[in-house]
């Protein structure tokens, strides 16, 4: 049975639908006490009913209506469960002008990393001093929560450093520092932000460690959406034949995905019965589902034509579509581009050197998987184990040789114009 109160509070504001008036905190509560899976059908219906009669401009509420009812809709799946439409991740605004550079989505990265990890801390700091009576199953013992708050405070520190946001402690115990820092996290955060890390938590069921889970997962979405963006910057330049700048975004991708793959030593201290238990409520949603990774890999390089007509790009119909319409890649760039041989040397290694990172990070998110699932079936309708194994022989740019015979190519091209 959901709350009575909150009944009627939906059918007050039903009579009076304005956007700004209406309930999230206490739905939220309801959805979290309960977890996602198991909200009542009667609360669900109502806020159906709430969701058709929105007006012209809810647009925050419908997207969370829409997060909110995505089991009872029947289209649960990885982006509606890490809520990815309400989260700020990085972006440009103008990806064809020669200024592009990718600084204002590193700034977006460091800020909103920095929001999930505060938040990810402030829950395990709660719980451990029982302080909330959010997600009460299999509590973790101090010991674990002290692991948390150091791999935790790596990632936060650095994000807060950037931002220019104090990260010193006096303290000597991790809990108590990163007790510290979340305190000054939250006194930086806006109105805005507070609701933003409201509506990105609702978890399916109430096993404590469902909500480290999720915002290491955004922390990864948000990770992926940046290198999106450089690598787009990086596209623009090597076209305007600035090869320094396309150095630079191409490190800067690599850069970005060395400092998040830690990120899994986190998602490594999950207890083992806490995500078979929750996970059984997770079917649908699967990180082959996500927009961001595959909107990475596809501006490396085309994919090739079995993994374009594959499940991994079923699972992003959108990504495939930019594809097939011709979206440029990094890789089509640089061939078409004139840089001296130097140059294209030194930048194929920057590539290398990213590609590097990548499957470091495919390699351990398959170890992960092996230690927590064995051989079970993946939650997107995928093998599981095995189809990150195959994931991991899929090269993010051509084979070295491929890029050799492209770099001749394009010297014999070079002294052909220059014979002119």
């Amino acid at each position: 049975m959901p709350n009575p109160t909150l009944m009627v509070d939906l059918q007050h504001w039903l009579a009076d639908p304005v956007a700004d008036a209406f309930p999230f905190e206490a739905v939220i509560a309801e959805f979290r006490r309960v977890g996602k899976h198991f909200v009542a059908g009667e609360l669900l219906t109502a806020l159906a009913k709430i969701r058709a009669a929105l007006p012209e401009g809810a647009d925050a509420l419908r997207r969370f209506l829409n997060t909110a009812l995505d089991k009872y809709d029947g289209r649960f799946d990885n982006p509606s469960y890490l809520a990815v439409h309400d989260l700020p991740l990085p972006t440009v605004t103008e990806q064809a002008s020669l200024e592009f550079d990718a600084s204002h989505a590193e700034w977006q990265r460091d800020r909103l990393i920095m929001l999930l990890v505060a938040d990810l801390l402030r829950f395990e700091i709660a719980a451990h001093d029982g302080a909330t009576e959010l997600l009460p199953l299999l509590r973790p013992e101090r010991r674990i929560t002290m692991k948390r708050c150091i791999l935790g405070l790596r990632a936060l520190r650095t994000a807060m450093m950037r931002l220019g946001i104090d990260a010193t402690s006096e303290a000597d115990d991790p809990i108590e520092t990163a007790r510290a820092l979340c305190a000054r996290v939250e006194a930086e955060q806006t109105a805005e932000e507070h609701r933003m890390l409201a509506v990105t938590l609702l978890t399916v069921y109430t096993m404590h460690d469902e909500n480290l889970f999720v915002r290491v997962l955004q922390c990864y979405e948000t990770t992926f959406s940046l290198i999106a963006v450089q690598l787009r910057a990086a596209i623009v330049r090597v076209k305007a034949g600035d090869a320094g700048g396309t150095m630079s975004a191409v490190r800067g991708a690599e850069w970005a995905m060395r400092e998040a793959s830690p990120l899994f030593s986190l998602v490594a201290t999950m207890q083992p019965e806490a995500f078979m238990t929750f996970r059984e409520y997770t079917d649908g949603a699967s990180a082959i589902q996500s927009r961001s990774y595959k909107t990475l890999e596809s501006l490396c390089r085309r994919p090739d034509p079995e993994r374009l007509a594959g499940p991994g790009y079923d699972a992003v119909p959108e990504v495939r579509e930019r594809v097939l319409a011709g979206e440029p890649t990094l890789e089509e760039a640089i061939a078409d581009a004139s840089l001296s041989s130097d140059k294209l040397t030194d930048l194929l290694e920057a590539m290398s050197a990213f590609e590097a990172a990548i499957i470091e990070w495919r390699k351990t998110h398959h170890n992960l998987a092996m230690r927590m699932l064995g051989m079970r079936r993946g939650t997107g309708y995928t093998a599981g184990v095995p189809y990150l194994a195959q994931g991991m022989k899929i090269p993010l740019f051509s084979a070295p040789s491929e890029q050799e015979t492209a770099s001749e190519a394009h010297d014999q091209r070079l002294v052909h114009q220059d014979s002119k």
